[in-house]
């Protein structure tokens, strides 16, 4: 697997994306970060990052990549509006681990203010490391990608 990942954030989760993206660069990956910058204060709304985000990787430019807001949540909705995207919020080792064995997501969505900061390190660090089953939850990925097609 390619050692290459996107990360994107809002207003509200720009202090964890600049920890993970150190803690990402402190473990040989290179990190393409699309914003925002943590010095700037401008709200900025979270489609537009989940989208720049999610098509680098639907178009196969990243194999993955990571969104970050206050709850996960939003930037989960927003990328998985792109063909593609199987994007998930996680929220414990369990989470992190079936999202890859099960479902092959291929972003990850974490939340700045609901998740402690060393956490969710740990539930990235888990969800990098799980490969996709494969075999049965085959079928079931190739289920969620004709859905896009309807």
């Amino acid at each position: 697997m390619s050692n290459r990942i996107g990360i994107a954030s809002d207003h509200g989760g720009k202090i964890l994306k600049e920890k993970v993206s150190v803690f990402l660069r402190s473990q040989g990956w290179d990190v393409k970060d699309f914003g925002p910058s943590v010095q700037s204060q401008e709200s900025v709304d979270y489609p537009d990052f989940a989208a720049m985000l999610g098509r680098e990787v639907s178009s196969g430019s990243l194999p993955r990549g990571i969104l970050i807001c206050g709850t996960g949540i939003g930037m989960s909705i927003a990328a998985n509006k792109i063909s593609g995207i199987r994007a998930t919020v996680v929220w414990d080792e369990f989470t992190a681990k079936v999202s890859r064995q099960h479902n092959d997501s291929n972003v990850l969505c974490l939340g700045e203010r609901v998740l402690n900061h060393d956490r969710a390190i740990d539930f990235l660090s888990l969800w990098l490391e799980i490969p996709f089953e494969g075999g049965r939850h085959q079928n079931r990925v190739n289920k969620i990608s004709q859905l896009e097609r309807t």
